[in-house]
């Protein structure tokens, strides 16, 4: 099943699920220093950039893949919700015709499959930014103890790519989580969408790796970009 896929089945168990997404969301949102008026939100999700935005704003736009997610952003005069791919150059082509003062994108934009592409996109926009996305030491014991190459990309690499498209100040944050049990673990990895739903163990290693599991937590890293 592909990520969209998954995006929308899980809609309904995201918001009780997205703990470190909304965490992503107010520090990205928190490092806005002006009061922009016309907002883009690549990868809006439900909405978790717009519900932290706290100074009144003439419109923001959010833009996401996933339906399901689309039906659970905060609705409303001044909020438009376009479904749309973040890789594909006919939906910026349709952007440059409106002004943005700030193009957000929280936790999104590590699925990009080429990144660079993804940046060029967004600074033909010509408009400061605030994005975040997760890096190669998410789930770092996880993959580590499965013996498997991390899933995303690196910070190093990130922050390279991000320095080439926009100057940015870019910054590392860690997060933690902790557990009562593995199996409270997985069931988060499956439902909060920081995995993309990629299926890289069978059945039975993922069993195992539950049992082997020598930590009560889960780590995220993420990369902050901002102009």
């Amino acid at each position: 099943m592909n990520v969209q896929n998954e995006f929308s089945r899980y809609a309904d168990h995201y918001g009780s699920y997205n703990v470190i997404q909304k965490k992503v969301a107010q520090r990205l949102v928190a490092g806005v220093k002006d009061a922009p008026q016309h907002l883009l939100d690549i990868g809006c999700g439900r909405g978790a950039v717009a519900e932290r935005i706290d100074w009144p704003y003439q419109q923001l736009v959010g833009i996401d893949f996933a339906p399901g997610m689309l039906v659970l952003h905060p609705q409303g005069e001044h909020i438009m919700c376009l479904q749309g791919d973040f890789d594909d150059p006919k939906l910026y082509a349709s952007l440059k015709a409106a002004h943005f003062d700030r193009v957000f994108s929280a936790s999104a934009l590590q699925w990009s499959p080429d990144l660079a592409h993804t940046f060029a996109l967004i600074r033909s926009l010509n408009a400061p930014v605030s994005l975040a996305i997760f890096t190669a030491g998410t789930f770092g014991t996880l993959f580590k103890t499965a013996g498997l190459p991390p899933l995303l990309r690196s910070a190093d690499e990130v922050e390279r790519l991000a320095k080439r498209f926009f100057n940015a100040s870019c910054e590392v944050v860690r997060y933690s989580l902790a557990f009562d049990n593995t199996r409270d673990m997985f069931r988060y990895i499956k439902r909060s969408g920081v995995s993309g739903n990629r299926n890289v163990l069978t059945y039975k290693e993922t069993k195992q790796l539950m049992q082997n599991y020598p930590s009560d937590r889960l780590e995220f890293e993420v990369l902050f970009i901002q102009n």
